[in-house]
């Protein structure tokens, strides 16, 4: 509540009551001047407008044809008596004059949102679809319509001053629409502004009749894709089709050759590849959904924020997902508007609309008492704004606004709600994704070769084949199937999901350790950052302020933080001793400066008090608390403020003015010392208990250069330096001092903040955090630059990065005014020995970081101010501070510190390159597949006189489900190790492939063609007795098989490094994922040897041949050994000439297979016809089965949300956060 002096009793500032108090003066003259044109505005609308066919039940407080007919009536006459009055009086309110819209059609239902008029059972005079009106788009008439702000207090049955009540649950009673915007009311309400009182009944969850009628600050979440849906899209691959179409052939002819011939089993290969065909859809499938689940989490998680809000007279920190309608909530510059609403009050307050409504220019806003004033007064014009628009970002000024629209009633709700949908891939993915089509393409060209090597074959043979028909068409039908494999197994579509998987457990880890992903391609880019830029307040420092030296006038100076060089003299002494030789008049000079010029409150916290808010100000005011007895509720609500100047970026600095009995007016100013001491021309003189004053004398130029070395002093030790200055005036606002701009009470600063008087300074330190220097050692280690970029003086800037290790012996230090003078040559000379820009603006680290980018450096930046929202976009990776950082910040950033520590950044670092090692893994593990399971099936199937591949169909698939799926989940879920940070950072051209990958690929591949050629074709001679006397060739096939299958198993275990070391079981056993993945695969394979039998085309194996098996499959641990120790020079000279020349020899092929591919294309045009139409009827079910599968819902549930588009979105191969 208000204090009579027009403060708050919890202490806040509440300037506006004093432009309340001139209001309701203002308003009590104009309506005993003019009654009839303040009392009979109009206050609804036509009903032949407003009446809305419904199938809701009506009931007394629905806003229906029947409510509002009588009503109309009335306000019809209330229209006469208004023409009439204006018609007598001097002059006339124009209804364009202020809106396009005429006052009886300011709240008419927009179609197709009739809906959002009809409320069941509404306790509150207003329907969210009315409030709505207000705001899309901006009505001022609407607002008049509503009642103003006191009409929307009464009829949402809040209070502008105390919030909602914290009790409130189940309402009693109700407010219907005439009540809350009768002229009486809103006259009396607009001078008197008496709370209104919303009785509650017990039982029910808070806020629960407010949350049915007007939903709650969040939006409905995107319909996820339903499993049945994702295995479709899982299915609908064009290979995979032309399989099952050759799979269901292969098996209608096993099925006719079993019945003709009374015997046989060739009809189950047909089942065993359409049950392969299955898994590997449902294996996809789940991946998929899985994929959907982990990033709607973290989408969640990233929306959620707290905003301040007044409850119960209280200022209190809630979600934003907690805020309703008739909270009231604080604005300060840089915050995000979480909700529609109207400008309770407010000083100097602007907002960039541009997200919102696209309007470029910032929306200076006036509070609805004033924006009423002037509609009474006839002077109101359309460039009124007294709208908060959710989504926009405050730039300047300060104050509180009342809710009015909230989740998807909002402005931006309603624009989110038709963008869900997902974001492009990642550059890796891209990258990647050509990468697969480049594998497939010579893939399925070795598959085109072998199947019309294998056709003309089989057609020389035809006239001497004495097979039957159907045994025929069964040998062309397995042909076909041969070389279907091949491409299903060539093309990596593992590689993707890959990306995915490793994307998805970084991304979850990291928030444990304290990084939010909000743009999922900054954790792959993080990986190879070259420079950050960081801040030193916060993320070097810990952010927690305190008060360790000052001085007051020139003479009295304290330090609390006795260093060893530190010498007392006569004139210091404590922080205590200083204030208790202080007068009263200076204490209370003191005291005013720090609790009036603060924009930190005080809040209760379990069971203790303490201040919320900057930190440099809780500083200031838990030191004058601490020794000087201040009482901040007290001091605030005995003061008379008359304006507030918000901090301003630019200017370093805020101010207060108040009424001083003494002197008139006083204005109270705080900032950057040496801007303070500049602006002085006197100071305080004598501090001592024996004056009865302030004495104040001329601020010579000795004086000024003595405080100027204090405060260089003070910055020397990593001291923050805050000056207090104040000024007298008889008058406020002063007669040679221009008017802000729609605010007449209000002087422009720049004309005020001159010939001040010099009250002192105080050092604040932020003390290092402990494990900063070894997380710059790290980044050191790691190649990564760090460069400080701060707006402190450039003593303490370079202090601080002395004490953290970023600062050298041969590093530039240079402050932001002469850093953007430089030209961009010399720019380019200077920033590669550049460690740290003090006193920069945020414009300083813009162009840093686009002159680093020019540079071909990956840049990581971090930043918590509005302003720093240019740099946070410009750089690779923007990190926001979580806790200090304002929402501009976070919405400009790719991920968000949540303990704004730079240890986290390293974190960062750690985690993208674990991202893209567990990528290249997985490549080096899958191409070493591709290679020899395409060269072993090629090769067998040619030498094959049956045309058959040692490798079977259903074989194939079941390698195919191995190294996409089952590697993909072992080798992308590696945490980095302690040694991933002991490398310098990848560039941003290299390739995809290192030599040491190329190494390991072409020697694994080369061994393990070599055994299994050896099996395949010398097995018979070299096995001999071993394979026993019964099925000897179905045995070595089982052996071929079975000894690949084990070699793809041990050689993962080689992949999991990719350098030149030796231990490839480093941190193994910290990886469950890999360990269970292996079991599952080592498990499968047995089962698939003893039991897999015709299925598979298998045979059970002894303990000898098992043996052989897993002998040849371990070697090629050792083998890896010798490769490892292979010099990469030679390697990597041999690699070059190669990609030469067969690239150069490919490249007529790879026109053909264009050729082929679109002619495949467009003969699969009626299958994607048919997959369209299935999933336009899927959805349309989907929807039905939503709406009947709903079950009765509780009165909190009962939500009336608008409906969003029902369009379907196919889920790209990945779901990124959005920003």
């Amino acid at each position: 509540m208000l204090t009579p002096n027009g403060s708050r009793e919890d202490g806040l500032l509440s300037p506006q009551a004093n432009i309340l108090d001139r209001e309701r003066q203002s308003l009590s003259s104009q309506s005993s001047e003019q009654p009839s044109l303040a009392l009979e505005i109009p206050s609804t609308v036509d009903s032949s407008r407003l009446t809305v066919q419904s199938d809701h039940p009506r009931t007394p407080n629905s806003i229906d044809g029947d409510t509002l007919r009588p009503r109309s009536e009335s306000f019809t006459s209330n229209a006469d008596t208004v023409a009439r009055s204006r018609a007598n009086s001097e002059f006339t309110i124009s209804k364009e004059a202020y809106d396009d819209v005429p006052l009886s059609e300011a709240l008419t239902p927009d179609p197709r949102n009739e809906q959002d008029f009809q409320v069941e059972n509404n306790k509150f005079a207003f329907s969210p679809g009315q409030l709505n009106k207000m705001l899309n788009p901006k009505s001022l008439a609407a607002f008049q319509a509503l009642g103003g702000l006191c009409g929307l207090e009464k009829g949402l049955r809040t209070d502008l001053t105390s919030g909602l009540s914290e009790d409130e649950a189940l309402l009693d009673g109700t407010v219907d629409f005439q009540e809350a915007t009768s002229s009486d009311q809103k006259l009396s309400n607009q001078i008197s502004h008496d709370a209104p009182t919303a009785p509650a009944s017990g039982g029910g969850s808070r806020f629960q009749d407010r949350i049915r009628v007007f939903s709650q600050n969040k939006l409905p979440a995107r319909k996820s894709t339903g499993f049945l849906k994702l295995l479709w899209f899982a299915y609908n691959d064009k290979i995979i089709i032309l399989l099952t179409i050759a799979a269901i052939v292969s098996l209608s002819l096993g099925i006719y050759e079993t019945v003709d011939e009374g015997h046989g089993v060739d009809w189950i290969e047909g089942v065993a590849i359409c049950v392969a065909i299955l898994i590997v859809t449902v294996v996809t499938a789940v991946n998929d959904w899985q994929k959907e689940r982990q990033f709607a989490k973290l989408n969640k998680r990233n929306s959620d924020r707290e905003v301040k809000a007044v409850r119960s007279g209280k200022v209190a920190m809630i979600s934003i997902f907690d805020i309703t309608v008739g909270d009231v909530l604080h604005l300060e510059p840089g915050d995000s508007v979480p909700a529609d609403g109207i400008l309770i009050s407010g000083h100097g307050i602007k907002c960039d609309e541009s997200s919102a409504t696209g309007e470029s220019d910032a929306m200076k806003k006036t509070n609805g008492h004033e924006v009423w004033q002037r509609i009474v007064n006839g002077t109101a014009t359309k460039k009124l704004d007294p709208f908060m628009i959710s989504g926009s970002k405050v730039l300047e000024g300060v104050g509180t606004y009342l809710v009015t629209s909230v989740g998807p009633y909002s402005s931006y709700g309603r624009i989110l709600l038709s963008l869900q949908e997902s974001n492009d891939p990642t550059p890796l993915q891209v990258k990647l994704g050509r990468l697969a089509n480049w594998i497939g393409w010579l893939g399925s060209s070795a598959a085109i070769i072998l199947f019309f090597a294998l056709f003309f074959r089989f057609v020389a043979q035809l006239p001497d084949n004495p097979a039957s028909p159907a045994v025929k068409g069964k040998e062309f039908v397995d042909i076909l199937i041969v070389a279907v494999t091949v491409i299903v197994v060539a093309i990596p579509e593992g590689l993707p999901l890959a990306v995915t998987l490793a994307l998805a457990f970084a991304t979850t880890r990291m928030v444990k350790e304290n990084n939010l992903v909000r743009v999922l391609r900054a954790c792959e880019t993080m990986g190879n950052a070259t420079v950050i830029c960081s801040d030193k307040t916060g993320t070097l420092t810990q952010n927690k302020m305190t008060v360790v030296a000052g001085t007051f006038g020139t003479q009295k100076s304290f330090s609390q933080d006795r260093t060893e060089d530190a010498e007392p003299s006569d004139d210091s002494t404590t922080v205590a001793g200083i204030f208790k030789q202080c007068s009263t008049a200076v204490r209370d000079l003191i005291i005013k400066s720090i609790a009036l010029n603060s924009t930190a409150f005080e809040e209760e916290k379990e069971g203790s008090r303490e201040f919320i808010g900057s930190k440099t100000e809780v500083a200031m005011l838990q030191m004058a608390r601490d020794y000087l007895g201040m009482d901040v509720t007290t001091e605030r609500g005995s003061a008379e403020i008359v304006q507030l100047i918000p901090f301003d970026s630019a200017r370093k600095c805020m101010g207060v003015v108040y009424r001083e009995p003494a002197a008139g007016y006083r204005l109270l100013v705080k900032g950057a010392a040496e801007i303070m001491v500049g602006a002085c021309s006197s100071k305080v003189s004598d501090l001592s208990a024996s004056s009865d004053g302030v004495l104040i004398d001329t601020f010579a130029e000795q004086h000024r250069q003595k405080m100027l070395d204090t405060i260089e002093s003070y910055a020397v030790k990593s001291l923050r330096t805050i000056g207090l200055v104040y000024r007298d005036f008889p008058s406020w606002p002063p007669k040679d001092a221009q008017r802000v701009e729609d605010d007449p009470s209000a002087a422009k600063f720049e004309d005020v903040f001159r010939d001040m008087t010099w009250l002192g300074v105080v050092g604040i330190q932020d003390p290092l955090r402990p494990e900063v220097p070894a997380a710059i050692e790290k980044c050191r280690i790691a190649g990564v630059q760090v460069k400080m970029v701060t707006g402190d003086n450039i003593a303490t800037a370079t202090a601080i990065a002395q004490s953290c290790g970023i600062k050298t012996e041969d590093g530039i230090v240079m402050e932001g005014p002469k850093f953007r003078q430089l030209s961009d040559q010399e720019m380019d000379e200077v920033i590669p020995r550049l460690q740290v820009l003090a006193r920069s603006s945020p414009e300083d680290k813009r162009i840093l970081v686009a002159r680093l980018k020019k540079l071909g450096e990956t840049v990581a930046v971090t930043g918590d101010g509005t302003n720093d929202g240019p740099a946070l976009k410009t750089a690779d990776v923007g990190f926001s501070m979580g806790i200090a950082g304002t929402e501009v910040a976070k919405e400009a950033s790719s991920i968000i510190l949540l303990d704004d520590n730079f240890k986290s950044i390293v974190t960062a670092i750690a985690w993208g390159r674990a991202v893209n090692d567990a990528v290249s893994k997985f490549l080096q593990f899958q191409i070493t597949v591709n290679i020899t399971a395409v060269i072993l099936t090629f090769v067998s199937s040619l030498y094959s006189s049956d045309n058959s591949s040692v490798l079977s169909a259903v074989q194939l698939l079941w390698v195919n489900l191995i190294m996409d799926t089952f590697a993909a989940l072992a080798l992308a879920t590696d945490p980095p190790t302690e040694n991933i940070l002991h490398r310098k950072p990848v560039p941003k051209s290299a390739s995809l492939f290192t030599v040491i990958m190329w190494k390991m690929i072409i020697g694994q591949a080369i061994y393990q063609l070599a055994v299994t050629f050896m099996l395949y074709f010398a097995g018979d001679k070299l096995l001999g007795s071993s394979l026993g006397t019964d099925n000897r060739q179905l045995k070595l096939d089982t052996i071929v098989f079975n000894t690949f299958v084990w070699m793809q198993i041990f050689n993962e275990f080689n992949n999991r490094r990719l350098d030149n070391r030796l231990n490839i079981f480093e941190g193994m056993f910290r990886n469950y994922w890999f360990l269970g993945i292996n079991c599952i695969m080592v498990g499968g394979q047995i089962m698939i040897i003893y039991v897999g039998g015709a299925a598979f085309g298998v045979t059970r194996l002894d303990a000898v041949q098992w043996g052989i098996c897993i002998v040849c499959a371990i070697a090629c641990l050792p083998w890896a050994v010798v490769l490892r120790l292979t010099p990469d020079r030679p390697v990597e000279i041999i690699i070059n000439f190669f990609v030469l020349v067969v690239g150069t020899a490919l490249r007529p092929v790879g026109k053909a297979f264009s050729a082929i591919s679109r002619t495949v294309s467009s003969m699969m045009r009626p299958v994607k016809r048919f997959s369209s139409r299935v999933l336009r009827r899927n959805a349309e079910e989907d929807d039905s089965a939503t709406e009947k599968e709903e079950a009765p819902l509780t009165d909190v549930e009962k939500q009336h949300t608008p409906k969003a588009p029902t369009t379907p979105v196919v889920v790209p191969p990945i779901t990124i956060t959005s920003s």
